[in-house]
């Protein structure tokens, strides 16, 4: 398959291409300085799109508009919307659009199965839920399409997201308590092709692993550096919000877990260790 992809050096985007590339497919990356959000490229002879650029200040998701929420919006919802319309138009087959656990913000805390309704808070989300819901409106037949909504993506590589916590961590200072849902990049990029390969693809897809307490991360890391760090306290899990993988579980979908986390972090040590 001849797959058209936007985000592919991206913290999350770059797992995708990796698996895209394992796997055999030609990839067509769309990135600067050639292309950037609100271009629609030429996307003629691909059978596929995937959508995991992000236009944001450095390190930002909610909160990435900055002061500049226009701008915002421009390059990620009406950017993304003419992409869509572009990849349609010049008859691609199959688009996938890598959204957020953020469309679900406004949700109470449980568990929440893939067709919620978006209820998204910040502006990040709100952009991803309605991106989301402009690629659905115009799947039909002949142009397939879908969202996953991923939740925070860790693995080795640089930039590397927990590159301050482990390094306050490692210089003897304690960070503040805190629980996330976390997904390996790999496990991302194994998403993404059950999508693309998925005869059925319409409507959104959750993507989530652990649900990763900062206490049993930097345990692991003490573990393996023997730093004597105090670690910081449990933090409290009564608002957690965790996504059910009823979909993508039913393709065969199955994430690494505590496995595969323990695996990589001496890779991630390795990043940090080297900036």
């Amino acid at each position: 398959m001849r797959v058209a992809i936007t985000g592919a050096s991206g913290m999350a985007g770059r797992w995708i291409a990796r698996a895209l590339q394992g796997a055999g497919h030609d990839l067509v990356c769309l990135s600067r300085p050639g292309w950037r959000l609100g271009q629609v490229p030429d996307m003629r002879g691909c059978d596929a799109l995937v959508h995991a650029a992000l236009h944001h200040l450095p390190g930002l998701y909610r909160g990435g508009e900055g002061d500049d929420p226009d701008g915002f919006v421009a390059a990620n919802l009406d950017g993304s919307i003419r992409l869509f319309r572009g990849a349609k138009e010049q008859g691609v087959r199959r688009v996938l659009f890598l959204s957020s656990r953020a469309v679900h913000d406004g949700h109470p805390p449980g568990v929440l199965p893939d067709d919620l309704p978006p209820a998204p808070v910040a502006l990040y989300g709100q952009v991803k839920a309605h991106a989301e819901q402009a690629l659905a409106q115009m799947a039909d037949g002949d142009f397939r399409t879908g969202s996953l909504r991923a939740t925070g993506i860790y693995g080795p590589g640089k930039p590397q997201k927990w590159a301050g916590i482990i390094g306050d961590f490692l210089n003897g200072r304690t960070p503040a308590p805190r629980v996330a849902t976390e997904l390996h990049g790999a496990d991302l990029g194994r998403a993404a092709l059950l999508m693309l390969d998925d005869p059925g693809l319409q409507g959104s897809y959750n993507a989530s692993d652990l649900v990763l307490d900062r206490r049993e991360l930097l345990a692991e890391i003490a573990r393996l550096t023997g730093c004597g760090t105090v670690l910081p306290q449990c933090a409290d899990r009564g608002g957690m919000r965790v996504l059910e993988c009823a979909r993508l579980a039913a393709m065969g979908w199955r994430p690494g877990g505590m496995e595969l986390l323990r695996r990589d972090l001496p890779a991630i040590l390795r990043d940090v260790a080297t900036g």
